[in-house]
């Protein structure tokens, strides 16, 4: 992708495909119903389709019918071979879950990138539930069925791994609760209490009592995805004279650390028409061109936008100030080493920050220099890394930016529909 800096009044209204974090849960839950489900706004993208792939190798019918997926789950089948799982972390822990739930033996492997992803967080807890997995990495096979309930401390908040146990406790004997050291993404379990599973919250701490009949089907639209609407929110915020509008955005409080931080930075982003959808708390967002001072992000809000942080970066590079994160080394297990790659490559930028084992912190306001930077397989460095080329006094190549089909297909058609001066690399 090339990027033709200096842009300026990219204005518009943006329509968001579902949430990449609800659309795997949805999807799951609907294959583990012997009924047949209707999901509307799945995200579809290569992320998604590894979910989907997996779940069709195993049996589940998975049709497209204009917008909607229907879904047909039940028994799952074994497979011979190993379930690919593509770069998707979301995809690899959330099938290791479920399939420990099952009378059912697979092994579960995907790119290289994904193979260096630990999963000792999470098969630890699924082995004291009577899991077998014979690894800690990818590929690793899972034998399921007949899992035992559990109370155990989850000792780094996790959406992912608090879903794939969840999904691991719905056929247990007994309870399971978890506990976890701050919050963490919900979705999980308002998407089974709206499905009728027994499942309690209280703080950090979550119990599930297993299913005493078949999981039902699911009949539910996904909100647009907050961490993609991220990207469009910075777009408005950073380039001058620009407007833009999305409709129909998560807004769970689990999610809303980025939209927080900008209005912090004194962005002007206006929250309208609030309502639940799915049970699901959703608004309508506009974002125009602001003045950026500086913040420092630590502790349970790092978490809260633990997904953000590449564009959050970008960001800071244009506030006024001393920008400081800290408590973020969870970056460093993402698709790639989201803090050494996204200083080494906002380097090749011509911006200077400094490093540290769990953050970063920068100056600014900075000028951005146009250069050909990299991707790293990460769909999120790829989209940050096109935005800070927007800024720049020339052409920026993104190496790589293929990456965004991972979580935001049609990104650089999106930016050229808003006014943008991108070329795309041809498919």
């Amino acid at each position: 992708m090339k990027v033709h800096g200096r842009a300026a009044n990219l204005c518009g209204s943006v329509a968001l495909a579902g949430d990449k974090s609800m659309s795997h849960r949805a999807l799951l839950h609907a294959a583990l119903s012997p009924a047949r489900s209707t999901l509307r706004n799945v995200l579809r993208a290569g992320v998604t389709a590894a979910m989907i792939g997996c779940l069709q190798r195993l049996g589940v019918s998975i049709e497209q019918a204009g917008a909607e997926l229907h879904v047909q789950g039940g028994a799952w089948q074994p497979v011979p071979d190993a379930l690919h799982c593509g770069n998707s972390g979301t995809t690899l822990r959330l099938m290791l879950g479920a399939i420990a739930s099952q009378p059912l033996r697979a092994t579960l492997s995907g790119t290289p990138g994904l193979q260096r992803r630990p999963m000792q967080r999470l098969a630890d807890p699924l082995r004291l539930m009577g899991a077998q997995i014979d690894n800690d990495f990818a590929p690793l096979t899972v034998s399921g069925g007949a899992l035992r309930g559990i109370d155990y401390a989850i000792p780094v908040a996790s959406a992912q791994v608090k879903a794939a146990l969840l999904l691991a406790a719905l056929h247990a004997s007994g309870p399971t609760t978890l506990r976890e050291p701050g919050p963490s993404r919900d979705h999980s379990e308002r998407m089974l209490r709206a499905l009728g599973v027994d499942v309690r919250s209280e703080e950090n701490v979550v119990t599930l009592y297993p299913l005493s009949a078949a999981l039902p089907a699911s009949q539910v639209t996904l909100p647009a995805d907050m961490s993609a609407a991220a990207f469009m929110l910075a777009v408005a915020v950073l380039v001058p004279g620009s407007s833009i509008q999305m409709q129909g955005v998560g807004i769970n409080p689990t999610r809303t650390g980025f939209l927080e931080t900008l209005q912090e930075m004194g962005a002007d982003i206006r929250i309208t028409n609030q309502r639940v959808e799915g049970g699901e708390p959703v608004a309508d967002l506009e974002a125009h061109h602001s003045a950026l001072r500086a913040v420092e992000i630590g502790g349970v809000r790092v978490v809260r936008m633990i997904d953000e942080f590449p564009i959050f970066a970008v960001l800071a590079t244009q506030a006024a100030g001393r920008t400081v994160v800290r408590d973020a080394a969870e970056l460093r297990l993402k698709e790639s080493d989201r803090i050494t790659v996204l200083a080494g490559e906002l380097r090749q930028l011509g911006v200077a920050l400094t490093e540290h084992a769990d953050g970063f912190e920068l100056h600014g306001p900075q000028a951005i220099q146009p250069a050909a930077v990299a991707s790293h397989g990460d769909h999120r460095l790829a989209m940050s890394l096109a935005i800070a080329g927007l800024l720049a006094p020339g052409t920026t190549t993104v190496h790589g930016a293929d990456a965004v089909d991972e979580s935001f297909p049609g990104f650089g058609a999106v930016l050229q529909q808003l006014g943008a001066a991108v070329e795309v690399d041809p498919a």
